[in-house]
């Protein structure tokens, strides 16, 4: 296998990913988690981006590390104080939780080595942003109209929720 700078670009972002995720879960701190939440998301769009897909690296950027994470910062901040410690796990639990982390490594090492996967086809142009556009607003079979309005339905309630929570203090 050849060492090229794709390559170290990759293995940099999934080890990004990887301890940021850790990091994440493994926190006391909920805003330091929010944080390595936020690198986590970021590294993501950074992989998506190397593989040319500008557009969905967009709404990782867009919508998950800007959106999402100012949903959770906003919702941490109005039900609990600020720099709050999580309760520590009871051993039992962090156990379960590790043989299940471990099962799930392991299901998901199987899949990947045991299948041979075909090369992926590279197509000649990018498609036209109107076109991507018509495709995912489309009210028919396979558009995307009514999850995006539900999500904004959804996103909606949580503003109003997150209101009256500030208000009642």
């Amino acid at each position: 296998m050849e060492i090229t700078s794709g390559l170290i670009v990759f293995a940099v972002l999934a080890l990004i990913i990887v301890v940021f995720s850790f990091l994440a879960v493994t926190s006391r701190r909920i805003l330091r988690a929010v944080t390595y939440l936020l690198f986590v998301l970021f590294a993501t769009a950074g992989l998506y981006f190397q593989l040319d897909y500008q557009f969905l690296g967009a709404v990782q950027l867009t919508i998950y590390a800007g959106g999402i994470i100012v949903l959770y910062v906003f919702s941490i901040l109005l039900t609990s104080g600020v720099g709050e410690k999580a309760e520590k796990p009871e051993t039992k639990k962090v156990v379960s939780a590790l043989i299940g982390a471990l099962v799930g490594l392991v299901v998901c090492g199987w899949l990947i080595f045991s299948e041979r996967f075909a090369p992926s086809v590279v197509w000649g142009t990018d498609p036209d942003m109107n076109v991507v556009g018509q495709v995912l607003m489309s009210p028919y079979k396979y558009g995307y109209l009514l999850p995006f309005e539900v999500i904004s339905v959804f996103l909606l309630a949580c503003i109003i929720g997150g209101i009256l929570i500030a208000r009642k203090r």
